[in-house]
């Protein structure tokens, strides 16, 4: 599985059960190596670290999900070694603007799934987290505005 193939089955899903959540886990702990390799590739220091700040904060969704598994799964859970294991990313050597809004696109999706699965969420406090990371996708994806103004404003006229 790489973070691609993780992302399309985590986004496929309507309710998050446990497997489902360890897949999410791998996503969001792998987005911050996705917006690091953003950052390398973008060739401008003020996008990329906005970049940065969203990779952050993708690894602090990944603990969010964590806390959520051990409330859903209760004491006998067992996390798996490699659950904070980036997955594989493939971006091209250059990132051209223009793939931009489908990165912040995907953000967007990733809010309402998110509230779509605290929705359904029996315990308030998973779904608390749930609903918080979901905010912070938004955030992300106006950084990713940002970014974009940024990087149209450096272009040559």
């Amino acid at each position: 599985m790489d973070f691609a193939s993780a992302n399309a089955a985590v986004a496929a899903a309507d309710e998050l059960d446990v497997p489902t959540m360890e897949i999410l886990v791998r996503v969001e702990a792998t987005g911050e190596a996705f917006y690091d390799l953003l950052a390398e590739r973008i060739g401008n220091d003020e996008a990329a670290e906005l970049l940065r700040r969203n990779g952050r904060e993708e690894m602090g969704h990944a603990r969010r999900i964590q806390r959520a598994i051990a409330i859903k799964a209760g004491d006998g859970y067992v996390e798996p070694a490699d659950i904070t294991e980036p997955l594989p990313v493939s971006l091209p050597d250059t990132i051209d603007l223009k793939i931009l809004p489908f990165i912040l696109s995907g953000e967007l999706e990733g809010d309402s799934g998110y509230q779509a699965w605290a929705d359904k969420e029996d315990d308030p406090e998973v779904a608390r987290l749930l609903r918080l990371n979901g905010r912070e996708e938004t955030k992300h994806a106006q950084r990713l505005e940002q970014v974009i103004a940024i990087l149209e404003a450096a272009q040559p006229a």
